[in-house]
């Protein structure tokens, strides 16, 4: 007999964060056309890219449609990675949304350590991508106040 927890779990969908793919590359000429070369070539399209730049490296920042493809690809190429997860918050208007996010992360006492815009929309609207000290506890307190929260399964539809 199937627990109500069992049953709960089989109806919502399980909402993931968006996996983000941190790579180390040379800080030389054509380093990031050649990882995005690589990717495009298995089918993988980079929809959110953050580059700290550094003299001696780069770490590039990916957010990728088909993350579990990429995953595979960087395995069998040898390609070290870390992988993160981001919050990412729909956006309407720019001025005002990003405000009200900041100050919602602000009044709920919660790190923000960096952020960057995706290059897709979700139904018409701008998307940000966030890494928080605590994804789940600036989730939440990102809905409480109205905002809407973008989960992986709901971006790479």
């Amino acid at each position: 007999m199937e627990s109500a927890l069992e049953t709960a779990e089989e109806v919502s969908p399980r909402r993931d964060f968006v996996r983000q793919f941190s790579v180390l590359l040379p800080n030389r000429v054509g380093a990031l056309s050649a990882l995005a070369n690589l990717l495009s070539r298995r089918d993988i399209d980079v929809i959110g890219l953050s580059v700290q730049d550094s003299r001696d490296a780069t770490v590039a920042r990916l957010i990728l449609d088909h993350p579990d493809s990429a995953e595979e690809l960087f395995m069998e190429q040898g390609i070290a990675y870390t992988l993160s997860e981001l919050v990412v918050v729909k956006m309407t208007e720019s001025g005002s949304d990003l405000k009200k996010i900041l100050n919602v992360l602000y009044e709920a006492e919660t790190n923000l350590d960096y952020t960057f815009p995706l290059m897709v929309q979700h139904k018409g609207q701008s998307l940000l991508a966030m890494y928080l000290e605590d994804s789940e506890f600036g989730a939440s307190v990102l809905n409480k106040a109205g905002l809407t929260v973008v989960y992986e399964n709901e971006l790479l539809r």
